[in-house]
């Protein structure tokens, strides 16, 4: 019978490694969306800037990274994974590990990050943008001083959104040795089928989730209220 209890969990020595775990995931996560965020929110303004409403209007660079973008979030994450091993161990040194896995979790979010950029920056009412033309501003200031401050509460909830789907990308990652949570769950709660670190493991991933998107929701909505 499952049971739940600290003495329990003290008493099997499961705390341990289950903070060491978390403690990986949060890593991954965290690394991969710094980067994904740093690659991902440029390539959704120049998506913008170069799309059928844009100021820098050019359909041939509008498709080629519309495609590009489109084949990476068509890929699986598990294909993805296996598919850029060389790739991964040309950039870490090794295929397995938690390092290791920052690199195709980075890859998987940065096209999804595009899209919400460019979906949010949308949104932006075409009015506000021509009066801004209309008063000799630059694509620059555009961006910056229009577009961003716009759409800032959206951004923030894509990145949100980006950080959750990256925790559950990590405990696909554990799959083949990524480590974090869902290596710990494989290797304990499956392999040695120890279902009480199985169900630890769960709700922590839930809680880690939980507490992402209450963060998340919680700076979008100071960002309206400002």
């Amino acid at each position: 019978m499952l049971t739940l209890t600290w003495s329990s969990l003290i008493s099997h020595n499961l705390l341990e490694p289950v903070a060491v775990a978390t403690g990986e995931t949060l890593a991954m996560v965290l690394v991969s969306l710094l980067f994904a965020e740093l690659i991902g929110t440029p390539l959704g303004i120049w998506l913008v800037l170069s799309g059928p409403r844009g100021l820098a209007r050019n359909n041939v660079v509008y498709s080629v990274l519309s495609t590009v973008v489109n084949i990476g979030r068509s890929i699986p994450f598990v294909i993805l994974m296996v598919a850029i091993v060389p790739f991964t161990r040309l950039i870490t040194g090794t295929s397995v590990g938690t390092f290791a896995a920052m690199v195709p979790l980075t890859i998987s979010a940065i096209p999804f990050v595009a899209r919400i950029t460019e979906s949010a920056m949308l949104t932006v009412e075409p009015g506000v943008i021509d009066a801004c033309i209309s008063m000799g501003a630059s694509r620059y200031q555009i961006v910056r001083y229009v577009l961003v401050p716009e759409c800032l509460s959206s951004l923030i909830s894509g990145a949100a959104i980006t950080a959750v789907n990256l925790v559950g990308y990590s405990a696909m990652a554990g799959a083949i040795g990524g480590g974090g949570l869902g290596d710990l769950a494989i290797r304990y709660g499956y392999q040695r089928w120890e279902p009480a670190i199985m169900a630890l493991c769960v709700i922590v991933l839930i809680c880690l989730v939980q507490g992402i998107q209450y963060l998340g929701d919680s700076a979008a909505r100071r960002c309206i209220w400002k």
